[in-house]
């Protein structure tokens, strides 16, 4: 299990991509900060990268970010031969749904698509994008090149809220989810959602996941569709995963606060130590995290997509070079789920 604060669990996971060395694409080839993070990567060797874009572009973006482009990967995005493979084959995974040729070669042109076709077919590793594009573009490449992983129909998404130091009350990680993908889950997509994100903190944190189905109300204490929502999606998650720690429907309080707990939920098997925290639904996962990252100074790390068959990963469009790097490393240490 990763222990203490934000630095010891930055420095765990970069030693992970570093002796992993996974080969991740770039779909976003051509923005100056993923040039950028790249001196930290290429220094470290935490992962090789693979750009794609049009070639001259991005040799000129690399040159001018002081990065020799003779050490990086560079897939030309525009390239006749590139687009017409990418076109077969989005047409043979999909002809039977209505996609047509015309369709297919006009999808095939998008980078995003691309490299999740790579991805898929083991070309790369992984991938990472969103610094330009949303994150709604993400999911869609990632549904058609990739797809979803076993037992899992909905893709959603987590943020590893991390913190500087020891938290007195939670541990120094902590995953919310669902705060960027589904915006009004229903049970089963909970229950899914809580699946995703457990599968996904075991590889990205390394310890044993403990999930949180929160609400209002806690063990009772309040009724309403809302909670029966998260009571039958607790019970769904038990028949999906019942090797995993999990209880609900509990108040945020009575997940993360021991005495709480003990007062509000004696019988909960979490006991108030739950280290993911599944919302009810993208209003409040969206509200919470942000205010843990502003109020509290949490390093915000996501939105992680979970729930496809291979690791293909969101930035906030507000990334720096720092978090791209941090981003790239989790999809990096995500690899051994999909294989």
């Amino acid at each position: 299990m990763i222990g203490g604060g934000s630095g010891d669990f930055l420095q765990e996971l970069r030693a992970r991509a570093r002796s992993a060395r996974r080969r991740l694409v770039f779909p976003e080839g051509t923005e100056r900060r993923v040039h950028d993070s790249l001196h930290d990567a290429l220094s470290s060797q935490l992962y090789q990268p693979i750009l794609l874009g049009p070639t001259k572009t991005v040799r000129d973006g690399l040159r001018s970010a002081g990065i020799d482009p003779e050490r990086v990967e560079i897939l030309d995005s525009e390239s006749l031969d590139r687009v017409e493979r990418a076109a077969a084959r989005l047409l043979e995974l999909h002809e039977d749904r209505g996609l047509t040729a015309t369709d297919t070669r006009d999808l095939a042109r998008d980078p995003l698509q691309q490299a999740a076709l790579m991805v898929r077919d083991g070309e790369a590793d992984g991938s990472v994008a969103g610094s330009v594009r949303t994150t709604a573009d993400v999911v869609r490449a990632g549904l058609r090149g990739i797809g979803t992983g076993e037992g899992i129909d909905t893709v959603s998404s987590s943020f590893y809220m991390v913190f500087e130091h020891p938290h007195r009350l939670a541990p120094s990680v902590l995953t919310f989810t669902d705060a960027g993908v589904v915006p009004d889950p229903t049970s089963e997509q909970l229950a899914q959602i809580g699946v995703a994100a457990a599968r996904a903190r075991r590889l990205v944190v390394d310890d044993e996941p403990r999930v949180a189905f929160l609400s209002y109300s806690t063990d009772g204490s309040a009724e309403g569709p809302a909670v029966s929502k998260v009571r039958q999606a607790l019970a769904r998650f038990q028949q999906l995963a019942p090797e995993v720690a999990a209880d609900g429907e509990l108040q945020v309080d009575a997940a993360l606060v021991p005495g709480v707990a003990g007062r509000k939920a004696p019988a909960s098997v979490l006991a108030g130590t739950a280290n993911v925290l599944v919302f009810p639904d993208l209003n409040a996962a969206n509200i919470a995290y942000k205010l843990v990252q502003h109020l509290a100074g949490a390093l915000a790390l996501g939105p992680i997509l979970q729930g496809l068959a291979k690791p293909y990963n969101d930035l906030s469009r507000g990334a720096s070079p720092t978090a791209i790097v941090a981003v790239a490393c989790i999809t990096a240490v995500m690899v051994e789920e999909a294989q």
